[in-house]
């Protein structure tokens, strides 16, 4: 009997046949859910033939470490038997381990790891024929062409399709392998009961209706608006709605009642930032359950797994198998490009799904058509519903592929925004700092927003003590939730309340003061800061002061902030009104212009991946692509701080074992992230302690602020801007 793996416990071993049909079925499951299922069992079926060696054999019989290429084989019989899309599923099998390669060139040999060199390494492998005893190849071979609509010329559609099928297959590869070594025991069970989720909905906004209010009259306007467009067809819409509109619950709403209405599978959050996650994973925990909501970014600590409900929902984070999960763009993005099986196992629980993209304005400008693109995919051959939502809803419109229609949900916008019109905008031209300083000190609740953190800390220093408060990334994000807090209990309380902030508390972060002031920005940033304002309608107009800053505060911008301030400038010029939707859609429609396609693909991803299929040559660059799709600029490293006893006490236990994994996870929230320079000036200056490589710690607390986080004189250029 041919094995696949043996459990070191009991010594039990898996029969190789029995791995593969399991395998094969899961995957099947899994893609049926997009039409596909036959591909994805084929892959399946096949993706381990390697093992049936006589070399692999007595590696997995005698435990050793030889290495033995068993993925290849697979990849080479599939390539053979399936002519032409046989190449789309060696992808998957060549990769399901190690990644997805790049498909290469034909003059690529033996020892290349490009997909082209690895299928011509056949008679390098080992002997793997016993395989044909027990799989016959040609009976689990699609009979058909992949059930996609391609759009445009095809090809990215058809890499799309690569990554989804190979989701469906390290995914099933991973759970069958995870119930045997586990004999069966995983506790992934989830509550898929979306008719008592939205019961729980109902009976929370009946209990919050105030109906006395006008503006909570409006909320349940634009709430009812969700619940009726929510029984339409699958699609792509836009929710336009103003700041304190409650888009939140109306969104979630939507969501419940699509799902229902369609039998879809799970509903996913998709957010800018982390700082928004934790505020809206809140809300949809307390509204739906704990164990209900996932909560997938890199802060969110899952502890010690003594807990059940944790150790449920840190499985879950592997491959979304959970009814509401709550993300980055980033994470959601970079998946979805990603080539690592580790990070694509998720990829085919995004479909049949209701995908919510918060703060739509926030898709990230440099990837814009590869997002757009995306989605796209999700919609027409996915079965997917995404929904884009926003204050200050970009024009996307017209970017979508013709063979998408995008709808609003709430048609009314313009009188929802004539109605949330609780501030007026006031251009204010050039203010010194010290000026702002004496305004601020003038004010008892007043919060002001800059492009830069040394702006920031000396506005700050220049205001009085009482109530004063400071955010920023420079701040650990424990620090600034801390902060946060208090700041809200004070607004709430009545209590001076001066916060001096970058542009991180703009979008999503839930306070409301009578006066804010903004440096010289994008209009949606603008916008977004207006929405902190008045938030409430307790006062019959807020001010919002947009100032220009002083030159030394605007050298070495980067683009991503000059750009929209080039454009937003000339759009004031010519609308009296700058947060109307007219000033805001010719914003952005101006904003794509300026930046060009160039600018909106600025690794020209999706024309790569477009003119892979041209010649049916199937020739897709997926690791390389994987590379250069990162949103994040990667040239940062993170400081550990020891802010307070639970960081302490973390940090000694850094010092001190060997497996730092949990660990790491957990002393997360206490990282502030530094530019390479500085961490090279700092570390030269003898203020890192070095646990090991990527584990860094802050030597002295002198150097990390109470009010203003970490402080170090070497910051210059684009570290300066938050």
């Amino acid at each position: 009997m041919h094995i696949a793996r043996r459990r070191e416990n009991d010594w039990e071993s898996q029969r190789l046949k029995t791995h593969l049909e399991n395998t094969a079925n899961q995957a099947k499951k899994f893609a049926d859910s997009f039409h596909n299922g036959d591909y994805a069992y084929a892959c399946g079926l096949m993706h381990d033939i390697g093992k049936y060696s006589t070399e692999f054999q007595d590696k997995v019989i005698n435990s050793t470490n030889t290495r033995v290429d068993h993925s290849t084989a697979g990849a080479i019989e599939i390539n053979k038997a399936f002519v032409s899309l046989g190449k789309l599923l060696a992808y998957c099998i060549a990769g399901h381990h190690g990644g997805l390669p790049d498909g290469g060139s034909k003059s690529d040999t033996a020892i290349e790891t490009t997909l082209s060199g690895r299928l011509k390494r056949a008679k390098q492998l080992h002997d793997y024929s016993y395989f044909k005893n027990e799989i016959n190849i040609r009976e689990c071979l699609p009979g058909r062409l992949p059930n996609i609509k391609p759009l445009n010329k095809g090809g990215f559609s058809l890499s799309f399709f690569v990554r989804m099928i190979y989701s469906c297959l390290v995914d099933a590869d991973f759970l069958d392998t995870e119930r045997f070594m586990n004999i069966g025991k995983v506790a992934r069970s989830a509550n898929y009961d979306y008719p008592f989720f939205n019961e729980k909905l109902n009976t929370h906004i009946n209990a919050f209706k105030d109906m006395e209010r006008e503006i909570n009259q409006k909320r349940a306007e634009i709430l009812h608006c969700c619940l009726e467009k929510a029984q339409e067809e699958r699609g792509l819409y836009t929710l336009t709605v103003p700041t304190g509109g409650g888009k939140t619950i109306s969104s979630l709403a939507f969501a419940l009642k699509h799902v229902l209405k369609h039998d879809m599978e799970r509903i996913i959050y998709v957010i800018p930032y982390t700082s928004i996650i934790e505020q809206t994973g809140k809300v949809f925990k307390d509204i739906l359950g704990q164990e209900n909501v996932l909560e997938h970014h890199s802060n969110f600590d899952f502890k010690d797994d003594e807990d059940l409900i944790l150790h449920k929902l840190k499985l879950s984070s592997e491959n979304w198998d959970i009814p509401v999960v709550v993300t980055t763009n980033v994470q959601f993005f970079e998946s979805l490009f990603a080539h690592k099986s580790s990070r694509c196992r998720k990829l085919h629980n995004i479909t049949n799904s209701v995908i919510i993209f918060d703060e739509a304005q926030m898709l990230p400008t440099p990837f814009l058509t590869p997002c757009l693109m995306a989605i796209a995919e999700l919609v027409r051959n996915y079965r997917s519903t995404c929904v884009l939502c926003s204050a200050t809803q970009p024009s996307l419109k017209d970017r979508f592929p013709k063979k998408i229609t995008v709808d609003e949900i709430c048609e009314n916008t313009e009188d929802l925004y004539e109605f949330f019109r609780r501030t007026h905008v006031i251009p204010r031209g050039q203010i010194e700092t010290t000026q702002i300083a004496v305004e601020l000190n003038r004010c008892n609740q007043v919060l002001c927003i800059v492009n830069n953190k040394k702006h920031a800390r000396e506005i700050y220093s220049a205001l009085r003590e009482e109530g004063v408060f400071h955010l920023s990334t420079r701040m650990c994000p424990k620090h600034r939730s801390d902060v946060l807090g208090e700041i809200k209990r004070r607004l709430k309380d009545g209590l001076s309340c001066k916060v001096v902030s970058t542009q991180l508390i703009e979008a999503g972060v839930d306070v409301d003061f009578p006066v804010v002031y903004r440096a010289m920005a994008g209009i949606d940033s603008i916008v977004q800061a207006a929405g902190r304002c008045n938030r409430e309608n307790k006062l019959e107009v807020g001010i919002v002061n947009v100032f220009e800053p002083e030159s030394r505060y605007t050298q070495n911008m980067p683009s991503s902030i000059k750009r929209p301030i080039e454009v937003a400038k000339s759009v004031m010029t010519r609308f009296e009104d700058i947060l109307s939707l007219q000033a805001i859609e010719t914003y952005f429609k101006e904003l794509y212009d300026f930046e060009g396609e160039a600018g909106l693909d600025i690794h020209s991803v999706f024309k790569e991946m477009e003119s892979g299929a041209e010649g049916c040559n199937f020739n897709f660059n997926f690791k390389q692509i994987a590379g250069q799709f990162k949103l994040i600029d990667e040239n940062t490293v993170p400081i550990i701080i020891g802010f307070d006893e639970k960081a302490k006490e973390l940090i000694h236990k850094l010092r001190y074992v060997n497996k730092y994994r949990g660990i790491l996870r957990a002393i997360q929230p206490y990282s502030v992230n530094v530019y390479e320079n500085e961490f090279k000036a700092m570390n030269g200056a003898g203020l890192i302690e070095i646990v090991d490589d990527g584990i860094y710690i802050l030597r002295d607390m002198n150097r990390y602020n109470e009010g203003t986080g970490l402080e170090f004189n070497t910051e210059s250029g684009v570290a300066i801007f938050a």
